[in-house]
């Protein structure tokens, strides 16, 4: 069985990659930036390769599906590359194709503000996908570079949704049917997500997660329902895990260098800080009790796996570049 974490937005060192490793994960989609312009993101890619080479013995970055399943197989864990805005790309188109080549395997399309294209989240009104937007989806699609509608407004979600030529993934939200907020996502956006073969991360991020992030079993609860409402071959996990994320850490992801006052992201005013570690999930060392709760709470053995990280697995097949890098070959 494979157990793959969608997104997080922990600050990795060796003792983090340990965590992973006795967690038995396979892989791991990690956020290299979030408000970082070109030249800030290439030094991110670097520092990557730089804790790939000092921790070789735990990880390895993965390029395809392939490269998962091989360092999952030598007892690593992989490591998908990814950003959490396209403010990597500076409005360039192709710089698409240029991050791709560095490794970068998710983009996020929006963070938590507007911008060249399309809304976030918090935006409104959502004026939708921009024509820029629409270049860049095609050419994420083209090169293997997997798109992540997180932290991004609804409209543009459903236009995102609908311009790409494959399936699309919502790494880290919950349904906001269960659990209303902002930062989760409506059914409409949801069931067309799953429509057209995509994938949802489910959080327990308490901001987004309300009562389902008060015990493990609770949040059992909460795939159970989301299973119900888009399908099972559709849910898999995205912790939105934030391992020695500092509250300095945290102003920088909420305000970037757009804003002077106070942003609280999935917060609010009267929770402004940064969120305690769940009791029943202090780190990926506890992610095989996940499963454990799935059984406990009817799913079989077969949709386990799937959840756990099968699901994932078949989406990155699909969506990532192939081995040799097909997709640019055969254009």
């Amino acid at each position: 069985m494979h157990y793959v974490d969608g997104l997080e937005c922990s600050e990795f060192d060796r003792e983090v990659f340990t965590e992973l490793r006795d967690g038995g994960l396979s892989c791991v989609t990690v956020t290299c930036g979030y408000w970082g312009d070109a030249l800030e993101s290439m030094d991110s890619l670097a520092a990557w390769r730089e804790l790939e080479r000092e921790n070789a013995d735990l990880i390895g970055i993965a390029r395809t599906a392939a490269d998962i399943g091989r360092i999952a197989a030598e007892g690593r864990t992989a490591i998908l590359l990814g950003f959490q805005n396209s403010a990597f790309l500076a409005g360039r188109i192709r710089f698409v194709e240029l991050f791709a080549d560095l490794g970068v395997r998710v983009g996020q399309l929006t963070y938590n503000i507007q911008n060249d294209i399309g809304a976030s989240c918090y935006d409104d009104p959502d004026s939708g996908l921009t024509r820029f937007g629409r270049e860049v989806v095609a050419e994420m699609n083209r090169v293997g570079m997997a798109i992540d509608l997180s932290h991004v407004g609804n409209r543009t979600s459903l236009e995102a949704i609908e311009h790409s030529a494959v399936p699309v993934a919502i790494t880290h939200a919950n349904a906001a049917s269960l659990v209303p907020h902002a930062r989760n996502k409506p059914d409409d956006v949801l069931t067309e997500l799953a429509a057209r073969g995509g994938m949802l991360g489910v959080s327990g991020y308490r901001n987004i997660s309300g009562p389902y992030a008060e015990s493990i079993d609770a949040w059992a609860e909460m795939v159970a329902k989301t299973v119900e409402l888009i399908g099972l071959d559709h849910v898999g996990i995205g912790t939105d895990l934030g391992r020695k994320v500092t509250f300095e850490h945290l102003q920088w992801m909420r305000q970037g260098r757009w804003s002077m006052r106070p942003q609280y992201g999935a917060g609010s005013a009267t929770n402004p800080g940064k969120q305690p570690p769940l009791p029943w999930f202090p780190d990926t060392t506890a992610f095989p009790a996940k499963a454990e709760a799935l059984r406990r709470y009817g799913f079989d053995d077969q949709s386990v796996s799937a959840v756990m990280g099968g699901n994932w697995m078949r989406f990155y097949t699909e969506v990532l570049p192939k081995p040799g890098n097909q997709q640019l070959e055969e254009e």
